[in-house]
């Protein structure tokens, strides 16, 4: 008999998600690989890891969380778009998904065709910090710094075609054509050292990795991207209010299997991750985190979003001239 594990986070166990009784033969056979494109202990891998550990509670297998980074989330990406479509390997990806085949022109993999959205699990705004040797105090200072000094400062990203690379060009864009050098690193949290350290100046965070370093005083954040404050951050304006109008932006979670896997696995499976997310104590650590949570959607509905996001996404990539630098 297994041995259930204890959530890393302190919450898996106990999750009213019900546990799915396995029928000979049926779905799944074997412990189950989540790979996410992401570094180990960023926002992403931290929200990766309580999905999984929910779901490992629910289901009669293990969900292992493998973090397989590269070229932005090309590598753990394409892991998944070439494995058996046998219900034993899925991806947890984000908005970077979305401007894959804009950003890479050499993929060996169709970021559409090759794969079959599951369910969407939470949103999330950005968070704007910087370093606190920058003289600017707020958005507007910020603006005109990098305006008077153009292509001499450095940002840090998650990595090309990740959230925090899009969300950071489009600001530069809507902010009047800002030049700043990309930094890109194997995700979020290998960025911060650099950033407290002040070597970058600014980094467009996943607010959920952001939060605590603005918390504690070791960065400040200038704004929030969504159209409302954050409850965990109320002195943090949104970028409307902080002097750039109509700015949003937001990452999102979403489970994606092969496609060609079979409809009943992925139906499964998005059962499974929907009652995890319903948990009143996996919501509120997603709240935690500024994760606004999701567990409505079906297969359909996340593809729907995903289409959505991809017409949104690739104009801007192409707008900005976008590299995977």
């Amino acid at each position: 008999m297994r041995i259930r594990r204890r959530g890393i986070l302190g919450i898996a166990a106990g999750l009213a998600a019900p546990r799915i009784v396995r029928a000979q033969g049926a779905w799944p056979r074997q412990p189950i690989r989540l790979i996410c494109p992401f570094a180990a202990g960023g926002p992403t891998d931290v929200a990766a890891r309580l999905i999984a550990d929910g779901l490992s509670n629910a289901l009669p297998e293990r969900v292992v969380v493998e973090n397989r980074t590269g070229s932005g989330v090309v590598v753990g990406t394409e892991m998944v778009a070439k494995a058996p479509k046998d219900g034993a390997t899925f991806l947890y990806s984000t908005v970077a998904h979305s401007v894959l085949r804009v950003l890479f022109n050499n993929l060996s993999f169709d970021p559409v065709r090759d794969f079959q959205p599951v369910a969407l699990l939470g949103t999330i705004p950005m968070l704007l910090q910087v370093n606190n040797k920058v003289p600017a105090d707020d958005l507007r200072a910020l603006i005109a710094m990098v305006r008077d000094k153009p292509g001499r400062m450095d940002y840090g990203s998650s990595g090309a075609g990740g959230a925090v690379h899009l969300a950071t060009e489009l600001f530069l864009h809507a902010a009047g054509g800002l030049k700043m050098n990309h930094v890109p690193y194997r995700g979020s949290a290998p960025a911060m050292p650099d950033l407290l350290n002040g070597n970058l100046t600014m980094i467009l965070n996943v607010a959920s990795d952001g939060v605590e370093s603005v918390r504690r005083g070791q960065t400040r954040g200038l704004a929030i991207s969504s159209a409302k404050r954050v409850p965990q951050l109320p002195d943090v304006p949104t970028f409307s209010e902080a002097g750039l109008p109509g700015y949003e932006a937001y990452t999102w979670h979403m489970l994606f299997a092969p496609a060609g896997t079979p409809d009943d696995i992925v139906r499964k499976l998005n059962e499974a991750a929907n009652a995890v997310v319903r948990d009143a104590r996996v919501q509120q650590r997603f709240t935690e985190m500024t994760i606004q949570p999701r567990s409505d959607t079906t297969p359909e509905t996340a593809a729907a979003w995903l289409g959505a996001e991809i017409e949104k996404w690739e104009p801007v990539v192409k707008a900005i001239g976008m590299t995977p630098a």
